[in-house]
């Protein structure tokens, strides 16, 4: 069996809620033993969603169990049900927990659209891509007038350049 973070990709049509594989520092708290006491664990998310979460804990847990999860960054607090569990691995099992209410700002990120994917014509065109700037307008010449050099945009990356405009004399 795969680990659960490489499926991710591949069963994104089946979720309530759109996955962004984010790595975010959180605290789960577990009630264990017979006289169920609580055992922390600090680790990072792998995958969040405004649902919940997936995590890698050492921590003992079983499917159905509540816990608390706790986002270190902005000290949030809440409980969660423990929904998946990789058997497969011996150490830093992978465990999806999810919120007992959906909570699409404990994260704190804007979450893409439900009908988003990078194959959209939207995500496609070149002014959304990243870094893609409009193409400048020059205005038309004045009869007689001298021409006047604009500027050239400034390179998205240190590693390209852009070739600088010549005056024509």
């Amino acid at each position: 069996m795969q680990p659960f973070s490489t499926q991710v990709a591949e069963r994104s049509n089946q979720r309530r809620s759109q996955r962004v594989l984010l790595s975010l520092p959180v605290e789960i708290t577990a009630q264990q033993g017979v006289e169920k006491k609580p055992v922390s664990e600090k680790t990072r998310t792998m995958v969040v969603n405004a649902h919940g979460a997936l995590v890698q804990l050492n921590l003992k847990v079983e499917i159905g169990q509540q816990v608390t999860v706790k986002n270190l960054k902005t000290n949030d607090e809440t409980h969660c049900r423990v929904v998946f569990v990789n058997q497969a691995q011996l150490s830093n099992v992978e465990v999806g927990i999810e919120f007992l209410k959906p909570m699409p700002f404990f994260w704190r990120i804007a979450f893409p659209p439900a009908d988003w994917t990078p194959r959209s014509p939207e995500a496609k065109s070149p002014a959304s891509r990243a870094g893609a700037a409009p193409t400048p307008q020059r205005p038309a010449a004045a009869q007689g007038a001298k021409p006047v050099a604009t500027p050239a945009p400034k390179p998205a990356s240190p590693l390209t350049s852009t070739p600088k405009p010549e005056l024509k004399k």
